[in-house]
């Protein structure tokens, strides 16, 4: 999101990310998609720096040497809303991404993808700003993790060819789906960043079909090397799916999603997950209520206290 200042929040959108979690299930989430989950939405509580200290520009990054905002942007949100979109899509790929590639892998992308998307933003950003000599684009400040989830939205197509995704009504091949989306987000809501989205689909191309994730796996050997070498620990990084063709059964598994994605929006998905995980587990959740109700009782104190 291009940062416009920070709008005051109603902590409605943490209210209704609780209820799509409460329905979904913990137990339904994999444990780095959670996790992220988790970091996100605890920053956005506990702010680790004020939100314009946090959103990324090519003045405060590259000029001013704040480079700490390439770590602190993606993780920021502007305002609850901002945040419950960006994570109910995230927990749809999650889901799908992180059982296809493994967890350790998967977390070895959400970090590379949030520091590089970052990254690219900005090198972005100053290409326009050396074209058409506009210094507004060195100084839009962009915040969120919405450029991470155009990255993810690249890989779920990749590696689940064919299908369709219906925007706005309309069917449109996985293919181009993340593109006309981009360009339709920029359209119905002006406020986010155009450039942001942008990076973080070339972001998942250079992993689909450029030299990002022969890197990432080069990146890998070095630090079982380095472990090895040093500390006498022998450490493997499994090494995530790269043949959206191959059919894995150590990853054929039903997270509610596999039976009834084609075709569908992410919220159309996501109400069905819901439906399946209610028919398969109950309302006994276990340590997931628990989760959930310290959530809930923890966001409504917030809502109080304010």
């Amino acid at each position: 999101l291009r940062m416009r200042g920070r709008h005051r929040s109603s902590y409605l959108g943490l209210l209704l990310l609780v209820s799509q979690l409460y329905q979904l299930g913990l137990e339904n989430i994999p444990p780095i998609t959670l996790a992220m989950l988790g970091l996100n939405a605890y920053l956005f509580l506990f702010p680790a720096a004020p939100l314009m200290k946090a959103c990324v520009s090519v003045h405060q990054a590259y000029w001013s040497g704040e480079w700490r905002r390439l770590l602190l942007s993606p993780f920021h949100h502007a305002d609850d809303m901002h945040l419950y979109f960006n994570m109910v899509s995230f927990v749809m790929k999650g889901i799908r991404l992180e059982r296809r590639l493994g967890s350790v892998w998967f977390a070895y992308v959400l970090a590379v993808f949030s520091l590089l998307t970052g990254a690219l933003y900005l090198a972005l950003e100053a290409g326009l700003t050396q074209l058409t000599e506009d210094q507004s684009y060195s100084s839009a400040c962009a915040v969120g993790f919405s450029g991470v989830i155009f990255a993810l939205k690249v890989l779920s197509n990749h590696y689940h060819p064919g299908g369709v995704t219906y925007v706005m009504g309309f069917p449109v091949s996985n293919r181009y789906a993340s593109w006309v989306e981009l360009v339709l987000i920029h359209i119905t809501a002006p406020g986010t960043s155009l450039i942001g989205h942008l990076a973080g689909i070339l972001v998942g191309l250079l992993y689909t079909t450029g030299p990002l994730k022969k890197m990432m796996k080069m990146g890998a050997g070095e630090l079982e090397n380095f472990f090895l070498r040093y500390f006498d620990i022998p450490v493997k990084v499994p090494v995530g799916f790269g043949n959206s063709s191959k059919c894995n059964h150590d990853f054929d598994f039903n997270d509610g999603t596999s039976t009834y994605t084609g075709g569908m929006t992410e919220e159309e998905q996501l109400a069905a997950a819901i439906r399946n995980s209610l028919r398969e587990t109950g309302w006994h959740r276990g340590r997931g209520w628990l989760q959930i109700i310290t959530f809930a009782t923890m966001t409504i104190f917030l809502i109080k206290s304010n």
